[in-house]
């Protein structure tokens, strides 16, 4: 009787099979890539990869010259899972699966699950250890469980690492990129001198090209190797979060590029993507879109997210071009797309991932963050999932982001006839949870940078600026601003150069720096700012001044305590005599004056104004105060 032949050890078995095939192993990165270990007593790296399509798979890599056929993979599940134990193998290795395709072809490509990744131009993966350092966030962590989208304060400041601040020019570093631990230190200083909460990092995950700011992404389990290593990113989060500041990551679950050796028919044929390009392929971007309704494919991106935030210790991501993900018809014209089963629009299947994502996402990391980038009317985007939504914690609110440019960008004499524009978003002000954004989208493509949005001589710009950013610090919604529209950059911004520090030597500059730090610091110190809960906490005092172009208005504290009332002129006209109507007969305390000595005006007047007794703006008292051209006041009662 002949003997049983005995079935190599697996790695990858059946439970692992079972779970990936419906979605739901949520830690497939673990078995998924390569993974140092010990086998037979030799130290080396397990390899594990899928490729349903293909007639076979080697490991190739600086380890075996290249090779391929020195280490072939044995398929370990019918799915089209292959895996190989490899000796010697150590940490740093560069390596491809080399695919043999159905049709014979023999394409090398990167490691999806990849921890790391050669730098560019190089396209290899790297083998990488990703345990093994040692945490000290415990304290913010444990208090990030509090996190609130209604009440938590929320200040993010949008940064492309890779040209926040650059080195001078040396032959070991010729394009000046700061180290992930570099970065981190002089990123916390910054962060923390300006009073931001949280800090929101483009382009983290590995991507071949960098004109494309990290929204094309070739290795999604791999920070990139720009700026350092995996434990270094790791080394980041951990700074920031010591300093108390907040990590929210750019993730990318809409698209990916054709690369050759990225995910693009990464076995000859269409794996990740629908091999149909009506709905495999974005005509405008040149990309591939995910098949969300593959299990295995769901599973790469629902893991890769816990992966960011578990892992990493990430407190959010922003989920990039989610209105293309909902949409079939999506930047197609007629007959480029095909309906959904009831004939409609909507992407069913990806309507499910994101139910699924972001209940997994936030449900096993209470106070994580789970942000849309979503530019259309969806509704319930950050509804709960069980009243049929989305199931995000914040959207960005394009729309108001739109009107007020639109708005900011006319010359004073025009914005009488263009009032609402600043006064619509607050009828949909708490329909969602939203983030008032002024991202790096609005100061590229010849849209200028923010100051250079505004009318005017060069002084005009830098009031009618600060008079934008007090509208948007008082009106309800999280703020996030893109780096260097806080000091006034002229330039728009690129990736390929640092900002324009040398502005802050200009007085100008770092007297409208210091006025958004300003802003900052009174955000995070009253709760009538942090308080998106409803009308409760906001009224208009005159919403219908347009004659003037003045908007007055209330944020309300939950306690009842340290009310704010916001005053903002929008002309160059001033108003020395007047009036605005107040609700209660207080003592109204100025606490925030853009037109005074400390930021480059000569606005010097009283501290505190007494209401009286006299009826204005359809309110019982009010107070008199010599507004000032583009002044934009805050009083405390």
């Amino acid at each position: 009787m002949a003997r049983k032949k005995k079935k190599k050890e697996a790695r990858f078995g059946e439970l692992d099979a079972y779970l990936f095939g419906q979605a739901t192993h949520y830690e497939i990165y673990e078995k998924m890539g390569a993974h140092l270990d010990v086998k037979d007593g030799k130290k080396g790296v397990w390899f594990t990869v899928w490729a349903p399509n293909a007639q076979g798979v080697s490991v190739v890599g600086d380890f075996n010259g290249w090779e391929d056929d020195a280490n072939p993979m044995e398929k370990v599940a019918e799915m089209g899972v292959y895996e190989v134990f490899i000796p010697g193998v150590k940490e740093g290795a560069l390596y491809k699966y080399c695919i043999e395709a159905r049709d014979g072809r023999r394409l090398y490509k990167a490691d999806p699950y990849g921890f790391w990744a050669e730098k560019r131009p190089g396209t290899a993966s790297r083998v990488a250890e990703i345990g093994g350092f040692k945490w000290t966030d415990e304290t913010w962590m444990t208090a990030r469980r509090e996190f609130s989208p209604k009440t938590s304060p929320l200040a993010i400041y949008e940064v492309h690492p890779g040209s926040w601040k650059k080195h001078p020019w040396s032959e070991e570093n010729p394009e000046g990129f700061y180290d992930y631990k570099y970065f981190a230190r002089s990123l916390a200083e910054y962060v923390k001198d300006m009073g931001y909460t949280h800090v929101e990092l483009m382009g983290i995950a590995e991507h071949p090209l960098d004109a494309s700011w990290g929204y094309q992404v070739t290795g999604y389990y791999a920070p990139t190797s720009r700026y350092g290593t995996p434990k270094e990113f790791k080394y980041l989060v951990n700074y920031l979060h010591r300093n108390k500041i907040g990590v929210i990551l750019d993730w990318v679950p809409a698209h990916f590029p054709k690369d050759a050796q990225g995910l693009a028919e990464f076995d000859g044929e269409a794996v990740y993507e629908h091999a149909d390009p009506r709905q495999g392929e974005h005509p405008d971007w040149g990309t591939k879109i995910f098949n969300y309704g593959r299990p295995e494919v769901k599973n790469f991106l629902l893991a890769n997210a816990l992966y960011w935030v578990e892992q990493y210790h990430v407190d959010g991501l922003r989920v990039d071009a989610v209105a293309s993900m909902l949409y079939l018809d999506y930047g197609r014209q007629e007959g480029q797309w095909i309906p959904n089963k009831y004939g409609g629009k909507e992407n069913l299947e990806a309507i499910e991932f994101f139910k699924h994502l972001n209940s997994l996402v936030t449900g096993r990391n209470k106070g994580a963050m789970m942000i849309a980038e979503e530019s259309t009317a969806w509704p319930k985007v950050t509804g709960s999932v069980e009243e049929d939504g989305l199931g995000f914690t914040l959207k960005w609110n394009m729309g108001w982001m739109h009107d007020f440019l639109e708005y900011m960008k006319l010359d004073p004499y025009f914005r009488k006839y263009n009032h609402n524009k600043m006064t619509f978003a607050m009828t949909y002000a708490f329909s969602e949870n939203y983030i008032l954004v002024l991202s790096h989208d609005e100061v590229v493509h010849l849209k200028c940078s923010m100051i250079n949005k505004m009318p005017g001589y060069p002084d005009d710009k830098f009031e009618n600026l600060k008079a934008g950013y007090s509208f948007m610090m008082g009106h309800p919604g999280k703020k996030l601003l893109f780096m260097g529209q806080d000091f006034g950059q002229l330039r728009e911004w690129s990736e390929e150069r640092e900002l324009d520090w040398f502005l802050l030597e200009d007085k100008r500059h770092e007297h409208l720096q210091a006025y958004v730090r300003d802003l900052l610091a009174l955000y995070r110190k009253y709760p009538a700012l942090q308080s998106d809960t409803g009308y409760e906490c906001f009224s208009w005092i005159n919403a219908n001044d347009g004659d003037r172009s003045i908007f007055s208005f209330v944020r309300w504290s939950p306690t009842g305590k340290n009310n704010l009332l916001f005053v903002i002129n929008f002309t160059p006209v001033d108003r020395p005599d007047y009036r605005v109507g107040v609700p209660k007969r207080k003592q109204y305390r100025l606490i925030l004056d853009s037109r005074s000595l400390k930021y480059g005006g000569s606005h010097e007047v009283p501290e505190v104004y007494r209401a009286v007794k006299k009826e204005c703006d359809g309110q019982p008292f009010s107070i008199g105060y010599e507004l000032p051209a583009y002044g934009a006041a805050v009083f405390r009662f």
